[in-house]
């Protein structure tokens, strides 16, 4: 029996078979799913030869630790903001040696949640590096998520989302 709901386990097969006919190496940086999203890249045999690291960033600190977002972005914006996935996503790649990341910033409740920014608002980015450039620029794109439910159910959801728009993302190499 699979560690992962279906429709996970289906979205991260189809991941490890894309990542691993291209040759490429994926990098994860996670805040409101807590490693979740690592979790489903390694539950599937053999994902050594495709996943090459995780990062955990819940607090503030961390990111700017880890991941080098500026202090200065995450106070202008929120943690949960366009501007710091796409810079966790942008860091972990830097500080890695895989060719894809995806980063996941969000609201996870059941508190936290403002008018603006309610439970559920999740920023997904994804970056790739560009081998044309010698894999020293990248190319970032990022989502807004507005999940429902309870904390798991957001948390399920924004990792079946990642899956599903790292997979996308590699469908246009």
């Amino acid at each position: 029996m699979s560690e992962l709901p279906a429709d996970q386990q289906a979205a991260a097969e189809s991941l490890a078979e894309a990542l691993r006919s291209r040759g490429l190496r994926l990098v994860t940086a996670e805040s409101c799913t807590g490693g979740l999203m690592s979790a489903a890249c390694t539950s599937l045999a053999g994902s050594s030869e495709w996943f090459e690291r995780g990062f955990v960033t819940y607090s503030n600190e961390a990111k700017t630790e880890l991941l080098g977002v500026p202090a200065c972005v995450i106070e202008a914006h929120g943690a949960v903001s366009e501007a710091v996935a796409r810079a966790m996503a942008e860091g972990a790649l830097r500080r890695s040696r895989a060719q894809v990341a995806v980063s996941l910033t969000g609201i996870a409740g059941p508190g936290g949640g403002t008018p603006g920014k309610p439970v559920g608002t999740v920023w997904l980015a994804i970056c790739r590096s560009d081998a044309a450039a010698g894999g020293v620029s990248h190319a970032t794109t990022a989502m807004r998520l507005q999940c429902a439910g309870d904390r798991a159910a957001v948390r399920g959801q924004t990792v079946l989302t990642a899956l599903q728009a790292l997979l996308d993302s590699l469908g246009r190499t």
